[in-house]
């Protein structure tokens, strides 16, 4: 059966690798990350690509990464937390798959990444500003591309995975 993707969105932090893999598996379904697939496009991590390329350089490659991931189905899919920046992305992600936003507290984000020192836009003095404006900035695009949202404070990822399952519409499952 063909199913369509199911494609979580939201913050970095949020748990979309996570929840994503235990989605796929219990569905049967390939699971891919945007990052990841950058990352092994170009055999160079994130940090590097932004280093180089500058934020609109990765944010190519994210169009492009997307377009390939969404160019099949039956595919649990996370997206880089500001792949839904560009308004193709949001069209794309719209007509490709059921979207799925992992709607994460500010202080959730702080506690999951207090320690990440991988995150090209958290390389910054004041993350927790920095992470504020780019919930500002994104969370109203999350919620507008949202077929389904999650909370996900204080819930553990095997649950909140379960959860999301049983809240997909049957064509989905």
């Amino acid at each position: 059966m063909n199913h369509r993707n199911i494609i979580l969105v939201g913050p970095m932090g949020s748990g979309k690798s996570t929840i994503g893999n235990i989605i796929a598996r219990r569905l049967n379904r390939e699971f891919q990350d945007s990052d990841q697939h950058i990352e092994r496009r170009t055999g160079v991590d994130i940090a590097r690509i932004f280093d180089i390329e500058g934020e609109q350089g990765f944010r190519d490659r994210e169009t492009s990464a997307l377009q390939e991931l969404l160019s099949e189905n039956n595919r649990v899919i996370a997206t880089g937390g500001g792949s839904v920046i560009r308004s193709e992305n949001q069209q794309l992600l719209k007509q490709r798959g059921y979207v799925v936003f992992l709607d994460t507290s500010l202080n959730q984000q702080m506690q999951r990444l207090r320690r990440d020192k991988k995150r090209p836009l958290l390389q910054t003095d004041d993350p927790r500003a920095r992470l504020e404006s780019l919930l500002k900035e994104r969370r109203p695009i999350y919620l507008k591309l949202a077929d389904l949202v999650v909370k996900t404070d204080k819930r553990v990822a095997r649950r909140l995975a379960a959860d999301i399952i049983n809240q997909l519409p049957d064509s989905l499952k």
